[in-house]
């Protein structure tokens, strides 16, 4: 089941807060201010949105709402609950024939779980069944990392950006060094495109990039469950054995929620699809 998740936009906001209380503590409301720099934010955000375009295919850049707000949700995977879902299954499957699972899966909603146990359903060998669960995996990860990749640019050309901006500043301030007038605005150039840089890249990008790629990780671990359960379902394995066979992928102090989770409850749903 997809919910917000609130700790990027709570993580992201802090940041934010903590750089401006350090700045009004050493300069007071007044120095927030001079924080702000028209020109240090179109070098650093023209030049960024730039180099995405250059980088990347019109498509890609499209995506990139999409990805960014995948950073925003987060599964709530019930593994105890997806478990018990395939201890039913094998049950069903022992009692009453392998076909009869096509009755079962009007009550679930992940497309991963529905076209394994069809396969299993039409005879499909083992083998061949795991053989095709894990190409799709594995071009679920190509996909989740060509949406990633996106953000992780961003991160690399950010810095990048400010430092331009820094020497963009310098040479306005070393052009101008006789008029002391000048010496303000270019040098406030040459650092706030650093720091406007090193903030987003730091607090913003990198954070996202590596939620996602912890997010296609969590991905990845629950479909190798779902095919372990599927091969269990299909080859007949006692209930029992199953379930302690899939319990051993629960955290420790997960497994003590097994009996509790209901698998009537299980809903899958693809995590940071893009």
């Amino acid at each position: 089941m997809r919910k917000r998740d609130l700790l990027t936009p709570i993580g992201i906001t802090l940041g934010f807060i903590m750089i401006m209380l350090a700045i009004i503590s050493n300069s007071g409301t007044e120095g927030v201010a001079s924080f702000a720099d028209i020109p240090a934010i179109f070098i650093v955000i023209g030049g960024l949105i730039a180099s995405m375009l250059i980088t990347f295919k019109m498509e890609q850049i499209k995506l990139t709402g999409t990805i960014l707000k995948e950073a925003f949700h987060k599964n709530d995977m019930q593994l105890a609950g997806l478990i018990n879902l395939f201890i039913r299954l094998s049950e069903r499957a022992r009692r009453e024939g392998i076909l009869a699972l096509e009755n079962e899966l009007e009550n679930v909603e992940e497309p991963f779980i529905k076209k394994g146990i069809l396969l299993a359903v039409d005879g499909i060998e083992p083998e061949v069944i795991t053989d095709i669960l894990n190409a799709e995996i594995t071009a679920m990860e190509d996909r989740h990392y060509k949406g990633r990749l996106l953000i992780e640019k961003a991160a690399e050309y950010a810095p990048a950006w400010g430092m331009i901006g820094t020497l963009i500043g310098l040479v306005l301030m070393l052009n101008t060094l006789s008029d002391p007038s000048t010496l303000g605005p270019s040098m406030a150039v040459a650092l706030l495109t650093t720091l406007y840089g090193t903030v987003l890249a730091n607090l913003v990008f990198t954070p996202m990039a590596a939620k996602l790629e912890a997010k296609t990780e969590e991905e990845v671990f629950t479909k190798q469950i779902i095919i372990e359960g599927i091969i269990g379902v299909q080859s007949g394995q006692n209930p029992r054995i199953l379930e302690e066979k899939l319990s051993a992928f629960l955290p420790k102090d997960y497994k003590g929620k097994n009996e509790a989770e209901d698998a009537a409850g299980y809903v899958g749903e693809s995590v940071n699809e893009a």
